[in-house]
C-alpha cells in the first residue's frame, strides 16, 4: 500500500500534529512499509487456531460491590472530614466534561 502525502497530512490533521513536507515523505515510506507488512499477515491462515486472551495464567481479583451500613454518629464524622460535602452526599471534583 503506498501512502501519499495527503494521507499523511490527512492523519496528521486527525491527529492534531503539525509536521513538515520531509516528516510527510518519511512518514508515507515508514507507515505504506508497515501497512504492505500488514496485508502479509491478513494472508497467514487462522481458521485453525485457538484465540489467545492472555498467556500468563493471571485471573483478575474482583468482588461485587457492597453496601455496608453504619451508625448515624460514623456517617456524619465521615462527612465532616470531607473538604466539600451537600445534603449528606460527599462532592468530588468532575472526572469528564462535556465540551
Amino acid at each position: 500500500m503506498n501512502l501519499t502525502k495527503q494521507d499523511i497530512e490527512y492523519v496528521a490533521d486527525l491527529a492534531r500534529i503539525k509536521i513538515n513536507e520531509t516528516e510527510k515523505e518519511y512518514y508515507a515510506t515508514q507507515l505504506s512499509v508497515i501497512f504492505d507488512y500488514i496485508d502479509q499477515l491478513a494472508e497467514v491462515p487462522t481458521e485453525n487456531v485457538m484465540e489467545t486472551c492472555q498467556v500468563t495464567g493471571l485471573v483478575d481479583r474482583t468482588r461485587d460491590d457492597s453496601v455496608e451500613s453504619c451508625d448515624e454518629g460514623t456517617r456524619l464524622k465521615l462527612l465532616q472530614q470531607f473538604p466539600e460535602s451537600e445534603a449528606h452526599f460527599l462532592r468530588v471534583k468532575e472526572v469528564f466534561k462535556e465540551q
